[in-house]
């Protein structure tokens, strides 16, 4: 039998009131692409940060080529030869892509040598990069590119994937399962956590199925069925969506002749978007990361107020130049695709984290009441099953998926009269996503008007009534539900809506 390549026996880890994980073990094989499948807070990614070094185990051992492998960091571990690539990015906003990459390779190469190393590892593979941008401005789909770039770069020997094709479109997971089985047939072992089953049966060998922070299970996923898998994963069926609503209301919000520069170096423009959501109705957008979703996002949320006030409007008021705030007092709210320091502020408790979007527990004259706010994310906690260690749990102590849970049930339980969300499900388990997408669709039946960006076409071509493809600061022309098919949305992606016949 071949020698496994990596072991865990026994490991345990402990936080203050919760076990993330508890007597895990696990063999890897090298060549092999092995999933680790488990709810959010099942302890998947605590176990990676163990095997990557960030973070030490409580109990158990780690055999890495037959050796001992326990109090090692980060650096370390990749002079092992292994690499990670994390679901949240560990990268820094004001440095340029070659930089970041850079100073994740511990000096092994000059400045110059990595830039052009990004160049042909990005066009090897698919993975389009400007090595000279600055991360400040990348959507979160070209972020995750950058993280995965950086990993390939280190030629790693075991390489981690937490969550890699979250926010990369069809096309794009297409390639880089190209790329991940080439890294198996020269030996790279891979560990593949995803909550997307179709991934997991198409790529991966082995499975190793978790919940609570224990192994359940151990499969082969291509002899599995997906409702399988998901039982494993769960312990019961996932929720079904509601039936389709009635038709949708009076315009809720208008977008017209909207165009703006891009305002940093690297931004897209946007050119003259029309779009129009009306009540009870869900649209969706559709779109390679990086065309123009997060400016025009920027512009419809009130983070950037250059639009002239009629360009944008709610019902009959013009906003266009108006700052977040006043429009959440319209009812506009939304969700950004950023978790962490952007939809949270990572330090501060899940209670005051209400305060962002929430005027809850604030008298009129400017007095918190922590009761008031405790009970209000005890509520959130319980409604949308968001495992944390109560209401003072900081954002940071979620997993990426509860702390998603946790920003789109604040600002539903705002009763928006018009919601904008981005990614929606970004990391977020089988039993999460149903739970989100069917308080999305209660939430558009019970009279919002609900804009939803996302690099995730099958969740788009679920829950929209009608879909727009965005491609280089454009927006393409309406398609219902019937005429948006995976293969048509694809080829509207390069911009070529205006050579469909059938448009």
């Amino acid at each position: 039998m071949t020698t496994p390549l990596l072991q865990l026996r026994g490991i345990t880890k402990r936080y203050p009131g919760v076990i993330a994980n508890e007597d895990v073990s696990l063999s890897l094989a090298p060549g092999v692409i092995h999933a680790v499948l488990g709810e959010n807070g099942a302890g998947k990614s605590t176990l990676m940060k163990i095997i990557y070094g960030l973070v030490r185990p409580d109990g158990g051992e780690l055999i890495y080529r037959g050796q001992p492998l326990m109090a090692h960091h980060p650096r370390q571990a990749r002079e092992h030869g292994i690499a990670m690539v994390f679901q949240h990015f560990n990268l820094f906003e004001t440095l340029t892509v070659s930089q970041n990459v850079w100073l994740g390779m511990d000096g092994a190469l000059t400045l110059p040598t990595v830039r052009t190393r990004i160049a042909e590892v990005a066009n090897t593979y698919g993975l389009d990069m400007d090595p000279d941008r600055p991360v400040h401005t990348l959507g979160v789909g070209e972020k995750q590119r950058v993280e995965i770039i950086r990993a390939l770069l280190t030629q790693p020997q075991l390489l981690i994937l937490d969550e890699p094709t979250s926010v990369l479109t069809p096309q794009a997971v297409e390639k880089l399962f190209v790329v991940l089985r080439q890294l198996a047939d020269q030996g790279c072992s891979i560990l593949y956590i995803s909550h997307k089953l179709h991934e997991i049966q198409a790529l991966c060998q082995g499975c190793t199925v978790m919940r609570s922070g224990r192994v359940v299970a151990e499969c082969d996923p291509t002899q599995a069925s997906a409702e399988s898998l998901s039982r494993l994963m769960m312990g019961s069926e996932p929720a079904t969506l509601p039936l389709p609503s009635r038709p949708p209301g009076e315009p809720m919000l208008q977008v017209e002749h909207l165009s703006l520069p891009g305002e940093a170096p690297f931004g897209v423009t946007l050119h003259g978007i029309q779009l129009t959501v009306r009540r009870g109705e869900i649209v969706g957008i559709a779109g390679v990361s990086g065309n123009g979703q997060r400016e025009l996002m920027a512009a419809l949320s009130g983070e950037d107020t250059r639009p002239a006030a009629e360009m944008i409007r709610v019902e009959d008021q013009g906003i266009g130049h108006w700052g977040p705030e006043q429009r959440r007092h319209l009812g506009l709210h939304s969700v950004p695709e950023e978790r962490l320091g952007r939809g949270a502020v990572p330090d501060h408790s899940l209670a005051l984290n209400q305060l962002l979007t929430r005027k809850i527990g604030v008298t009129a004259r400017g007095w918190l009441q922590p009761t008031v706010l405790h009970a209000s994310a005890q509520a959130l906690i319980e409604r949308y099953r968001i495992k944390a260690n109560g209401p003072q749990a900081t954002a940071k102590s979620l997993s990426g998926g509860n702390l998603q849970k946790y920003i789109v049930g604040r600002e539903i339980d705002a009763q928006p009269r018009v919601l904008l969300i981005s990614q929606p499900t970004w990391g977020v388990d089988v039993g999460a996503a149903a739970m989100i997408r069917t308080s999305l669709l209660r939430l558009r039946d019970a009279g919002c008007a609900i804009l939803i960006v996302s690099d995730e076409l099958e969740e788009l071509l679920e829950l929209s009534d009608r879909l727009h493809v965005m491609a280089q600061g454009r927006l393409s022309p309406a398609l219902t539900r019937a005429q948006a098919t995976l293969e048509r949305v694809g080829t509207w992606m390069s911009g070529l809506w205006a050579e469909d016949n059938a448009c």
